[in-house]
């Protein structure tokens, strides 16, 4: 959410903002909010005047009685009133067109960064780096599911029967594997100096309204019947939540924290034949890294962020590469993106496997997260998420470029020791 003077100095920076994000049909909200903000501050002050008014005349009420004039007192007390009216009139006014004004603002895109390239949608999305070699092997690589079926290591078709489309049963060293990929990620991100986390899976409608467009909530949260709570999507949603209101020292900051949570999303739309089996899904696992710290500080985070996503696949023994998303397929909060994406041999091509996201001050504004120099005055914290690896998304690249021509899989060397020394997965 945007500050309302900076939009109110910058309407034209603002609509120029929108236009690179193509979404001119929200371009008359800049001049509609500007006027809604025009007719608060106008009534802001018409009831300080009023307050100030009915104070003074207040005071002479008991003078002009005291000296008997009770005809003058009551015409004093009749104009008092009246100012009350008013006023009561006026703060009902208030109430209504600040709740105007949020509304809109919420839906005003944030200032893209200055580097962000201008594109329509993800196909305009820009590589920028790839590490280690994309290796296509000289034998057929099976459909991913067909990888764990032969391994025994999934079951889908019972998954259906219980709960639908979009589940799975995960069994054997495929569910150890899911299970030891989370654990590593979990020691791999304390060892880069993050505080582990768990955070609650369910979260109020307030934060989620802080922490997400509402694009994005309709078309991911799934709102628990009944109560003010809805279900994650990811573990961001209430690690960034766990500072809704707060004043953080300027001392404590970076506070760099590393979540594990399941995720739970509605994946709304059609889906491609690659996207079948565990590709999107409405239940997973991930592990999570998030920042909040000062301003200034923001973009180094940035790029420590999708860095720790990058060498943790390469660990692996996964080939990725970064993607700079463009400003049509950012959402409405961030302020610069960009992709991970792994290797798939049977494809041959690259899929996204997480994202990085610098929000600027949107977040912390919307939910009041703010911080306190040394000097006492208070600022807006920036915020930053990226995904350090979501199974069982993520098996699909881990099966395809450790498999064997048998059908085994590798078990890269930094994953052993969570898989209690194995170094391959065979069919039992």
């Amino acid at each position: 959410m945007l500050d309302m003077k900076f939009l109110r100095e910058n309407p034209d920076v603002v609509k120029d903002n929108i236009k690179k994000k193509f979404q001119d049909e929200k371009l008359p909200l800049v001049d509609e909010v500007i006027e809604l903000d025009k007719q608060y501050r106008a009534a802001k002050v018409r009831g300080d005047e009023l307050r100030a008014q009915r104070k003074a005349k207040s005071k002479l009420i008991g003078g002009m009685m005291a000296k008997g004039d009770k005809d003058g007192a009551e015409a004093v007390k009749a104009e008092v009133n009246a100012m009350g009216d008013e006023l009561a009139a006026l703060e009902v006014s208030e109430d209504e067109l600040q709740k105007k004004i949020r509304e809109i603002m919420l839906v005003i895109p944030n200032i893209i960064d200055a580097s962000v390239p201008i594109g329509k949608d993800d196909s305009e999305n820009v590589e920028i780096e790839r590490f280690g070699d994309p290796v296509v092997p000289d034998f057929e690589v099976p459909y991913h599911v067909d990888i764990m079926e032969n391994l025994c290591g999934i079951d889908l078709d019972s998954a259906r029967k219980t709960s639908g489309n979009g589940f799975y049963y995960l069994s054997g060293d495929i569910a150890r594997l899911h299970s030891s990929i989370l654990s590593y990620a979990r020691d791999f991100m304390i060892g880069r100096g993050f505080t582990y986390f768990i955070p609650p899976f369910m979260i109020r409608s307030e934060v989620v309204t802080g922490v997400m467009s509402f694009a994005e909530m309709e078309g991911m949260m799934y709102k628990i019947e009944g109560e003010d709570l809805y279900l994650i999507g990811t573990s961001e949603h209430s690690m960034i939540g766990k500072f809704i209101d707060t004043i953080l020292p300027e001392e404590s900051l970076p506070q760099k924290l590393t979540s594990y949570s399941p995720c739970f999303r509605k994946e709304v739309g059609a889906h491609g034949i690659e996207e079948r089996g565990v590709y999107r899904i409405h239940q997973f696992e991930k592990q999570e890294m998030i920042v909040v710290c000062k301003p200034e500080e923001s973009m180094e985070y940035f790029d420590v962020l999708w860095k720790n996503t990058v060498d943790f696949f390469r660990t692996l023994d996964i080939p990725v590469r970064t993607l700079e998303c463009c400003s049509g397929d950012l959402a409405d909060l961030k302020v610069k993106s960009l992709d991970v994406e792994a290797w798939s041999p049977r494809q041959q091509k690259y899929f996204e496997v997480g994202s990085c996201s610098n929000l600027g001050d949107a977040q912390a504004r919307r939910l009041g997260i703010r911080v306190k120099d040394a000097d006492g005055k208070k600022y807006f914290a920036h915020t930053l998420n990226n995904t350090v690896v979501a199974p069982p998304r993520m098996l699909i690249a881990f099966l395809e470029n450790n498999l064997n021509e048998d059908g085994s899989i590798r078990i890269p060397v930094a994953l052993r020791p969570y898989m209690g020394g194995q170094e391959v997965i065979t069919k039992k």
